[in-house]
């Protein structure tokens, strides 16, 4: 199968320890598709590794460090392919990786989609990023096949089957170039942390898919530029959701904002009395950023909401994935009601 439709794009910044591990399997495993690598004004010797081993890899420099949604938004305007493949810098890739997702892709009614990412360092295991598909629940948060919050299932191939998800992943995310575009590509005040799923949601509301292709395998190292346990990363997954749910959200925003606003309190409470005091302040720095741009978010929910034609749901799971977790003590995908998924 010719892939030469497709450009590999890895976004780097400081990351010549990851290039220097991982570009061998990407370089080996992906047939003729375009490798690129964007550069987000590191001041490593990145590209300087680059130019020196692997000549025939495209580079663009980006001017500043916009994080990953500016720097794939800046880069992407100059790769000219029908189908990016982003891919994060600490990913190792596994033979034929890129095939399944692109027999996948000739269904021009799918946007997007992503392969079974397992951890590199227990390859035994999913990873917190993607695992085997996204989903969202009826108050937003997130979730995976294989990974609810911080826990990871191991995989004996209970999720090896293809199917429609909320969202992919965007450590490892085929996606068609048109529809990236003209939904407006990532949101840049993301910075980095959930641009994928606000992207795959605003898709989604023009009737867009989103699959999973298990039988396509990555490694994630994970963590690569924030670590798991960084308050910097609570801070944008608390603000980004916010942020998502404000211009995404059907119905009135302001009673789902403030039950967020309950949620996320006891959350940080949480935090406080485990004596995690920075992500404690992060929640509420989270907070306090949203209800400063709040006027800016709602024109950004306008612009949404007129570009929505028809909201696919599929891959929303109804139930609330808070009380099966912390309640229930339920950390596997596969006991979730399955009649709680539209």
């Amino acid at each position: 199968m010719s892939l030469s439709n497709i450009s590999v794009v890895i976004l780097n910044w400081n990351g010549r320890d990851f290039l220097e591990k991982f570009l061998p399997s990407v370089t080996q495993y992906s047939g003729d598709a375009k490798i690129v690598v964007a550069d987000n004004a590191s001041t490593d010797d990145s590209i300087d590794f680059i130019k020196k081993n692997y000549p025939n890899i495209d580079i663009i420099l980006n001017s500043e460090n916009g994080g990953f949604a500016k720097g794939y938004n800046d880069a992407l305007k100059k790769v000219d392919s029908d189908i990016y493949m982003l891919l994060n810098s600490d990913i190792e890739v596994t033979p034929n990786w890129l095939e399944p997702m692109a027999l996948m892709m000739k269904d021009k009614s799918i946007a997007g989609c992503q392969p079974k990412v397992l951890s590199y360092h227990d390859k035994t295991k999913f990873e917190h990023a993607g695992a085997s598909g996204g989903y969202i629940d009826k108050n937003y948060f997130p979730f995976c096949r294989g990974r609810f919050f911080d826990s990871v299932e191991d995989d004996h191939g209970q999720y090896d089957t293809p199917q429609e998800v909320f969202w992919a992943t965007g450590a490892s995310l085929m996606i068609r170039a048109r529809d990236y575009h003209n939904a407006g590509g990532f949101d840049d005040d993301f910075f980095a942390h959930m641009e994928e799923i606000d992207l795959c949601w605003r898709l989604k509301n023009q009737n867009k898919k989103f699959m999973v292709v298990p039988s396509s395998v990555v490694y994630h190292v994970g963590g690569g530029t924030l670590p798991y346990n960084s308050s910097r990363k609570v801070y944008l997954n608390f603000r980004n959701s916010l942020i998502m749910i404000t211009k995404n959200h059907h119905g009135k925003i302001v009673p789902k904002i403030l039950y967020r606003l309950c949620i996320d309190g006891a959350a940080g409470m949480k935090f406080l009395l485990n004596g995690e005091f920075k992500n404690f302040a992060a929640v509420f720095k989270a907070h306090i950023w949203h209800h400063s741009h709040f006027r800016s978010m709602i024109k950004k929910r306008r612009e949404t909401q007129a570009r929505t034609t028809f909201f696919n749901s599929k891959g929303w799971y109804t139930g609330s994935i808070i009380l099966d977790y912390f309640f229930k003590k339920n950390k596997e995908y596969s006991k979730l009601d399955q009649d709680l998924f539209k």
